[in-house]
């Protein structure tokens, strides 16, 4: 089995205590499920307030929620050399709580071009257990 190459770079805006190391590794563990061995991701803890005027100036829906999916290249094909982006997760600790990891893995298949549906709610039963 190779490492990943995936570099998960995470900030907490949130001013709740946020596991970092776990949240790193169940994105690499998903990604990697997905066939995404190397690329770079973005993962922001907010707080609701920010959480809600990111979904207000993004989906035009004024209220907060658990996580957002901003994709750069998902599963496109790149040049040779072309570092993949996969895009950034943010998710909000005082909307999900405790339980951040079924969010977390909701807003990495958004990443990877999942939509809402039975194929997506599969996948995340499948990576969640």
């Amino acid at each position: 089995m190779t490492a990943s190459a995936v570099t998960v770079q995470i900030a907490n805006r949130s001013g709740t205590k946020v596991d970092r190391k776990a949240a790193a590794a169940l994105a690499r563990s998903v990604l990697a499920a997905e066939g995404i061995d190397a690329g770079d991701l973005g993962l922001a803890f907010v707080a609701a307030d920010e959480m809600r005027s990111l979904k207000r100036d993004h989906l035009g829906q004024d209220e907060a929620t658990d996580v957002l999916a901003f994709p750069i290249d998902g599963r496109d094909e790149l040049p040779p050399g072309v570092p993949r982006q996969l895009g950034d997760v943010v998710l909000c600790p005082q909307v999900v709580g405790d339980a951040w990891q079924g969010p977390l893995v909701h807003g990495l298949l958004h990443l990877l071009g999942y939509d809402h549906g039975a194929e997506m709610q599969s996948r995340e039963r499948e990576l969640t257990r």
